[in-house]
């Protein structure tokens, strides 16, 4: 393992895990010794522990504009500017307006969004208190994944708190605005990551996504406008807050913004989150990391996820920002670094995600459905040393079929890894088809793969 260097370390800059390291971190005393709701209190002017009335709150609109120039773009994968989203939502409709935090991180290598909700949920529920008032919601849903029972635990405790130190419910620190929080466990369906299918399934319904438009800004959870921020996009509101946009932008770069959580996975010294200014390189995050395992040297990669096409050793430098990682022919989503080495086959692991795509498809579309179906068979032939030459030209095709053409993302990101592998690793597939390699799966993997 080697000692990353000091200005490697200099580009570390905790904020949003600033406080996951403290002792108890989740309880509210804590969370209010290390600067806990006080972005709270400045908003709604109220005086320390609520009492009294409150005097000259900061105005809805002004928060939004603070949001606005500070540059915050979303964490959950598109990277939509925040404040420009909270400026769609119609003003004066008379409709209930909603604030719904998604918390279904499910996507395989995506991890940055549990340990946040373990170790400091306050502060996620701090900023939809504010991200709420902003928008002019009475009422606001956190909708996290059914199997972080943890996670969830640790939530419903933070709201639980909230509500009895008087952050949450009626008349908060005596400013007259009031709020409901509900913490809603889903059913585990990865599809429900995708805003639309997650409003439907809190509605009651098949997590199915919908027809766009109208769009949740004026036809959201209960057809009512509705925001929908991811859980690191909320939880950053609080310091903004506290600290000014000048202080946001001052960390990351011009179009990017502020730090980010890199979740790194993979065959490296020290996995775990690292939180560094966006336009950070994969090189220097592996230093951060302590460096590959012993023996293994870099080979590809995912900046984002299982959803992101594939980078190679030589995009080691690429800055790990939206229009870096753009420029490089990739997306940078999640932020989920997966790192695999020369011992791994990247043939094998576009299988495994397609694997996963196959499963999660809900069904609606045809692209989706019938082309991840089918590609996973195709896999196997090829895995198990009876593909041949046209498979490679059946998954390209079978990928433009789907990319543009399924009812959402799902489906795009399905031949992400497919579509990038083909294009860095075409011979790794070679040497399956002409025996070059020997068959990583049996031929009971072949049953109904023809």
């Amino acid at each position: 393992m080697t000692e990353p260097r000091r200005e490697t370390l200099e580009k570390l800059t905790p904020v949003l895990t600033k406080r996951w390291l403290s002792p108890d971190a989740w309880k509210i005393d804590v969370y209010e010794q290390l600067d806990g709701y006080a972005a709270l209190r400045k908003v709604l002017a109220g005086k320390p522990g609520g009492r009294g009335r409150a005097s000259d709150p900061v105005h809805p609109d002004d928060l939004i504009k603070l949001i606005k120039d500070s540059g915050l773009r979303g964490r959950g994968g598109a990277g939509f500017p925040t404040g420009l989203k909270w400026g769609f939502i119609p003003q004066g409709d008379g409709k209930p307006h909603y604030l719904v935090v998604n918390a279904d991180e499910g996507e395989p290598g995506t991890c940055k969004d549990l340990p946040l909700m373990m170790y400091d949920p306050h502060s996620l529920v701090e900023g939809v208190i504010i991200a709420s008032y902003a928008i002019r919601a009475s009422r606001a849903f956190i909708y996290i994944r059914g199997e972080a029972v943890h996670a969830a635990r640790r939530l419903r405790n933070a709201v639980d708190e909230a509500y009895r130190a008087g952050y949450l419910g009626t008349d908060i620190l005596g400013s007259g605005f009031d709020l409901d929080l509900v913490v809603h466990s889903g059913a585990g369906a990865y599809i429900c990551g995708e805003e639309t299918a997650l409003l439907d399934s809190l509605e009651g319904f098949r997590g199915q996504p919908r027809l766009r438009p109208p769009f949740p800004a004026t036809h959201g959870l209960y057809a009512c406008p509705t925001v929908v921020n991811n859980v690191g996009t909320i939880a950053s509101v609080p310091y903004i807050v506290l600290g000014g946009a000048n202080w946001w932008k001052s960390m990351g770069t011009e179009k990017s913004s502020g730090p980010m959580i890199y979740s790194l996975s993979g065959r490296i010294a020290n996995p775990g989150q690292y939180e560094c200014s966006m336009g950070i390189t994969l090189r220097e995050l592996i230093e951060l990391a302590g460096g590959m395992q012993p023996g293994h040297e870099l080979r590809f990669w995912t900046p984002g996820g299982s959803s992101t096409p594939l980078l190679t050793a030589e995009h080691l430098d690429v800055p790990l920002d939206f229009e870096g990682v753009a420029a490089a022919g990739s997306i940078l989503g999640t932020t989920a670094t997966q790192i695999f080495s020369d011992q791994d086959c990247p043939v094998y692991a576009t299988y495994r995600w397609l694997e996963f795509y196959h499963h999660e498809s809900c069904g609606k579309c045809t692209p989706c459905r019938e082309g991840n179906y089918w590609m996973v068979r195709v896999y196997r032939r090829i895995l198990a040393g009876q593909g041949t030459h046209e498979d490679l030209d059946t998954l390209l095709d079978t990928c433009d079929n789907i990319l543009g053409r399924s009812f959402c993302g799902l489906g795009d990101g399905a031949t992400s890894s497919v579509t990038s592998s083909l294009k860095y690793f075409k011979q790794d597939y070679l040497d399956y088809i002409e025996g070059r390699t020997a068959p990583k799966l049996s031929e009971k993997a072949l049953v109904g793969a023809h």
